[in-house]
């Protein structure tokens, strides 16, 4: 359903019945963690988290970490900041 670099892929999933018949399957929403960052990264005036999660996480579809690692559950909230916190997960080198 997710692919493994989701972070939807690991989460619980329900199984709902609709009135109609129909099934579908609900997958909770993760709340973020407390990870921890090796690092601030000031992002650029227009700047795109896709970019930033690129440059640091090697990974475009990867924006997910860099809103989990700075408590933030929507992108739009972390895509107002000016200072990113880069996980102590990423690559060596970023």
């Amino acid at each position: 359903m997710f692919a493994p670099n989701s972070r939807y892929f690991q989460q619980a999933k329900d199984i709902l019945t609709l009135a109609d018949g129909r099934v579908v399957t609900l997958v909770r929403p993760p709340l973020p963690g407390q990870a921890v960052v090796k690092g601030w990264y000031r992002k650029q005036n227009g700047q795109r988290l896709d970019l930033i999660a690129a440059s640091y996480l090697a990974d475009p579809t990867s924006s997910w970490k860099l809103c989990d690692a700075n408590n933030a559950i929507v992108p739009d909230a972390l895509a107002s900041q000016d200072l990113i916190g880069i996980p102590l997960d990423a690559p060596a080198g970023a």
